[in-house]
């Protein structure tokens, strides 16, 4: 049924679109239902590539941050044990189901796509996990120990959005692989670790390297 439901926010801009369920190769831990590339044997029509690039199906997508930062989470579970956490713009909802795993006594997927709000929930039922949805980042709970947030940066009129986590959570843990100086000595960075984007886009290659950064909450 989720499949189902899936595939069809996906024919809305590409006919044969479809998902299948995979684990992506930056976070083999957490199964996804993510886009199905054998569905493309040819190459898009111009009307089906006018499509996706109108109403890219970011969600059917596994980006390289995201990957990277559930995997870190995963592997540092204190960081999101026993307290509530937001994932901004979370996309697909590894990150979020990842917080979940690690035992986060509240995960909150945030985006403003119902059909990735959609997917994040299939992903968590399909990892055993729960998750909450919440569409915009205004109605968002006010009490928020960790707020989650990967490849939001990847235009730079985001950047205010460094600022805005910090007064919205005790700590931000952030993931990007855009932006090599983010302007804000407030965030440490903690590594950095190299992947891809799943299914792989082949993009370039300074976009596989993902650098997670830590901040403080303001006033906390």
């Amino acid at each position: 049924m989720a499949a189902y439901s899936l595939n069809a926010h996906l024919r809305k801009t590409l006919a044969r679109g479809r998902v299948a369920v995979s684990r992506p190769a930056g976070c083999e831990r957490i199964a996804l239902y993510l886009f199905d590339p054998t569905v493309l044997e040819g190459p898009l029509s111009h009307e089906e590539a006018q499509a996706v690039v109108a109403e890219p199906a970011y969600w059917s997508f596994c980006w390289a941050s995201g990957q990277v930062l559930a995997s870190w989470i995963l592997d540092n579970p204190g960081w999101v044990e026993g307290k509530r956490v937001l994932d901004f713009g979370s996309g697909s909802g590894i990150v979020a189901v990842a917080a979940a795993m690690a035992g986060a006594r509240e995960a909150i997927a945030c985006d403003i796509d119902p059909a990735a709000l959609d997917a994040a929930s299939a992903n968590a039922a399909l990892n055993g996990v729960s998750i909450v949805l919440c569409q915009d980042w205004a109605d968002r709970p006010e009490e928020l120990d960790v707020v989650t947030a990967a490849d939001v940066l990847y235009d730079p009129e985001n950047r205010p959005l460094l600022g805005v986590f910090r007064e919205a959570a005790h700590r931000v843990l952030l993931a990007d692989s855009r932006m090599k100086v983010l302007g804000d000595t407030a965030y440490h960075r903690q590594t950095t670790i190299e992947a891809r984007t799943w299914p792989d886009l082949h993009e370039f290659e300074e976009f596989n390297k993902v650098r997670i950064y830590m901040a403080e909450g303001v006033g906390r």
